[in-house]
């Protein structure tokens, strides 16, 4: 497919996903234009970019607000809405998450660019939220729609299991120290898209603890089965990074992993989160903090 203003759309999975080429964001990008096409596609790859701080930042504004770079970690000392992450430095994200989840209102969309990419390994794999939902069968839907789950801050998930991270002891004691400023928030197991009215699910490992409202036993296999239902190798989009990629995806519908295979070879990227909105669920339940701590442990 070609578009009018030359950008080629060819879809990357049977499934989801999609890569623009042949187009540059310093020409310009109708921020419209391209935020239906993540509405459609949940995961763009735009290829040969090489966008610098500034410009990433600018096309990150044209598809809304951007947001601090990160609740508890510092941003770019030039571009606060920066976060950069940094293989050598624990910055591995070796885990399924979706970005942010831990707030009320998690962004809406990630912009991601990378400035230093490994000649193997190093891909970022993306798991389709909206197609997992409508392929669960209709009775599990039904239960789905009706929970809502916990979801709390792990700061030690983005830069590595503790045992292997870069932090120094202080760093890590330092960051779980910030997360402990960061109350729970309960969120809908199943979100209705704001712009499209379609459903996903909206839970993930990085950040969703536990089902309200159930025992413990099922909690644990009820997220165990959505998290493996959504991780099935038809519901993934894998991408190879190229230099000068910029990946774009759709936060309320989709999460994803930065898998950890390149050893010390240099992978380096930034991102810039564009604000969102409160999640609501099929039955109206709003996403909101919560100070109960009968709510905040399990």
């Amino acid at each position: 497919m070609v578009a009018a203003d030359g950008w080629r759309i060819a879809p990357i999975t049977g499934v989801f996903g999609a890569e623009l080429t042949h187009g540059s964001v310093r020409d310009g990008v109708e921020g419209e234009w391209l935020g239906a096409l993540l509405c459609e596609h949940r995961v763009l790859v735009l290829r040969d970019q090489h966008l610098t701080h500034a410009e990433q930042v600018a096309l990150a504004r044209s598809l809304g607000e951007p947001t601090p770079a990160h609740p508890v970690v510092p941003g770019h000392p030039d571009h606060p809405e920066i976060l950069e992450l940094d293989g050598a430095l624990g910055g591995r994200n070796a885990r399924w998450h979706t970005d942010v989840t831990f707030m009320p209102a998690p962004p809406a969309a990630s912009v991601l660019v990378a400035d230093a990419v490994p000649t193997t390994g190093g891909d970022t794999l993306w798991a389709d939220l909206r197609s997992a939902y409508d392929r669960l069968a209709a009775p599990v839907r039904s239960l789905v729609d009706q929970l809502v789950a916990v979801h709390r801050i792990s700061p030690l998930a983005y830069w590595g299991e503790p045992f292997d991270t870069a932090l120094s002891r202080d760093d890590a004691a330092e960051l779980l120290a910030r997360a402990a400023t960061v109350p729970p928030v309960v969120h809908p197991v199943v979100r209705v898209h704001p712009v499209t009215g379609r459903r996903s699910l909206f839970v993930n490992p990085g950040f969703t603890t536990h089902v309200l409202d159930v025992s413990r036993t099922e909690s644990e296999h009820l997220l165990r089965m959505l998290h493996e239902h959504s991780t099935q190798p038809e519901l993934v989009l894998r991408h190879r990074w190229r230099d000068g990629d910029v990946v774009i995806w759709d936060n309320r519908a989709t999460m994803h992993y930065a898998a950890d295979d390149y050893g010390s070879t240099a992978r380096r990227m930034r991102r810039v989160t564009i604000a969102g909105d409160v999640p609501v669920g099929p039955t109206g339940f709003r996403s909101h903090a919560s100070d109960d701590p009968r709510t905040a442990t399990r």
